[in-house]
């Protein structure tokens, strides 16, 4: 009998024969779509998930039970690992440690967590400031001992580059990995040749990095290829904004139509700027619920829903 491997021990293996790219999602929309397009793994953004579900920045304002129970939610949809973003761990050493335990019950494959005062900031925002090496090393190690599968994965990430600079980071990051950490990640890192030294320096351990695709002004970290990235040895990529900025760039411009067809009284049927109604079945995957109701449903139930006539002809549509 073959023992289908864990999810994060499937993320292990990806990182270990190459680079895993890694599109931020924040709903049920953008994780289903993120599987069909035939990405390997996902990625939880913090940010993405306290603009859509709260309203609000990414400012600590989601709380741990809030942000565990969307991603028990949205891990737990797919087949393909994805991670969580676990801001600063909630507290201190103490609460890490049941940060970890919570996150890794609810699906995930690992989670993100970062040395920033509590409450923190975006990562593109100013003013960030970072707690003590050793405070945020004590994280780390309550957070491994937490762990019940050795497999889930802690990726630490550091906003030193911000504050003390890439030989911060470096230095920083090197001491996240002796606690424990099994990835890091420099947020905001400034150039191709700093993620190189970076890489460098905390070898053989996995290096994640983010890209900022759909940023219009210069982002903090330059975009490079993924082809590129590989070269460099970087591990995961990253790309938390890309589809929220997708989505309220694209909903903008279908209420822009609609404000002015109310308007004006002009009709838009622009089927070009919207998925049809059956992309939606489709990628909700609703012919499943229907092979369920044949599978299921008496006969009388059926012939109420779908008419005499129909039930045989709905019953072999289902197969």
């Amino acid at each position: 009998m073959t023992t289908r491997l864990s999810k994060s021990r499937r993320m292990r293996d990806m990182m270990a024969q190459g680079v895993v790219v890694s599109p931020g999602i924040f709903d049920g929309i953008s994780a289903r779509l993120v599987e069909k397009m035939g990405f390997k793994a996902a990625s939880l953004s913090g940010a993405g998930l306290s603009n859509s579900r709260l309203g609000q920045p990414d400012v600590g304002v989601m709380s741990l039970m809030e942000n565990v129970d969307a991603s028990t939610r949205l891990a737990n949809i797919l087949d393909i690992p994805v991670f969580a973003d676990a801001d600063t761990g909630y507290g201190n050493a103490v609460t890490f440690y049941h940060t970890v335990q919570y996150f890794e019950q609810s699906g995930v494959a690992g989670l993100n967590v970062e040395d920033q005062v509590s409450p923190k900031r975006c990562g593109h925002m100013r003013g960030k400031e970072i707690i003590s090496e050793l405070e945020m090393a004590r994280k780390i190690e309550a957070g491994v001992s937490a762990k019940k599968d050795p497999d889930f994965l802690i990726n630490a990430r550091t906003d030193a580059v911000a504050v003390e600079g890439i030989e911060g980071a470096i230095r920083r990051a090197k001491t996240y990995i002796a606690a424990g950490a099994d990835m890091v990640y420099a947020d905001a890192i400034e150039s191709e040749d700093d993620i190189r030294r970076f890489v460098e320096a905390v070898a053989p351990v996995p290096v994640s990095v983010n890209m900022g695709f759909g940023i219009r002004s210069r982002p903090t970290t330059p975009l490079i290829s993924v082809a590129r990235l590989a070269e460099l040895g970087v591990r995961r990529v990253t790309v938390p904004r890309m589809l929220p900025s997708a989505a309220i760039h694209n909903m903008t411009q279908a209420l822009l139509l609609l404000r002015d067809s109310v308007e004006t009284g002009v009709v838009h049927d622009r089927p070009d700027m919207l998925a049809g109604i059956e992309d939606i079945t489709e990628l909700m995957n609703y012919a499943k619920i229907n092979e369920l109701e044949q599978r299921y449903s008496t006969r009388e139930d059926l012939e109420r829903r779908y008419g005499d006539g129909e039930v045989d002809l709905v019953r072999r549509a289902a197969h």
